[in-house]
């Protein structure tokens, strides 16, 4: 899929990988819209200057069993950095929607969207979402999609040993 090209003749002689890259890049730009929506409700609603994340935290541990590892993450990780983490999810959201978008460190994105998936689970902030999203990361990871349709392949041209845009 690597060789991929946007050219009708090309496309012609390998439908199916084509019909893969594109749905593969509308899933990617699905991925970037439940990012966007992150950020904005995270924005409109206040979590960098108020302690929403903070009372969120606060009302999951209550809902776990003491000393279990979520517990533990909640407890000793979550809640006292509750603020730095507040940001660090808000603008990260922001970030992957962006790379995810105009097709830039996809890569990387993909890899802090995996980072911010993880720590969900670990604060026991899980649902059924959470393994078909990791897993779509993961193949963001593994596959040039800023390639196929981006500024990464523009950019490793001109950056070939730059990690951020292979």
């Amino acid at each position: 899929m690597s060789g991929f090209r946007w050219k009708a003749d090309w496309m012609r002689e390998h439908p199916f990988t084509s019909f893969g890259v594109i749905l593969f890049l509308l899933s990617r730009y699905l991925f970037a819209a439940f990012f966007v929506y992150g950020f904005w409700h995270k924005l409109v609603k206040g979590w960098l200057w108020t302690d929403l994340m903070e009372g969120f935290f606060r009302l999951r541990l209550s809902e776990l069993e003491a000393g279990s590892f979520q517990a533990q993450y909640l407890e000793h990780f979550a809640i006292p950095l509750a603020m730095p983490i507040a940001w660090i999810v808000t603008v990260g959201e922001l970030s992957i929607a962006i790379g995810l978008i105009t097709g830039i460190a996809v890569r990387a994105n993909a890899a802090f969207a995996l980072f911010l998936f993880l720590n969900f689970a670990a604060g026991a902030y899980y649902n059924l979402s959470l393994p078909p999203l990791m897993l779509f990361a993961l193949l963001m990871m593994l596959l040039p999609s800023g390639h196929w349709l981006g500024f990464d392949r523009n950019l490793h041209r001109t950056y070939p040993k730059s990690i951020w845009f292979k």
